[in-house]
């Protein structure tokens, strides 16, 4: 069964850090793209940074310039996302997801989604 698994999320207060983790199953994540993508309710689901398969990381939010990076480590079969300077608005469901062509903002050419995983930032 193919299948990404997010973890990591919580409460943190504002100003703090969280480091979520996407592992796959059954799916070698050095042959896509992964990208992280968040949503809160009502909204729809926004892409936020990605990886490709050369490791060249593409940020599609401008509010998260400088406070969140992604890497992977394709022996652990993981990629990360590491957040910092974390704010209120920061807050959401994030979600990895797989993407067999190249890092995108359009959630539609991702093909493997995992189940998500909740951040909460607030004091």
């Amino acid at each position: 069964q193919v299948q990404l698994v997010e973890s990591g999320g919580g409460l943190v207060q504002p100003g703090g850090s969280l480091r979520l983790s996407c592992v796959g199953s059954g799916i070698t994540l050095d042959y896509y793209a992964i990208g992280w993508f968040r949503q809160v309710p009502g909204k729809e689901r926004e892409a936020v940074l990605c990886i490709d398969r050369n490791d060249a990381s593409s940020y599609y939010m401008d509010s998260v310039q400088g406070r969140f990076t992604i890497s992977r480590d394709n022996a652990a079969r993981s990629v990360y996302l590491q957040m910092n300077s974390l704010k209120p608005e920061d807050t959401a469901v994030y979600y990895c997801a797989a993407a067999t062509r190249r890092c995108t903002v359009v959630a539609d050419w991702y093909h493997v989604w995992g189940q998500g995983t909740q951040v909460t930032v607030s004091s």
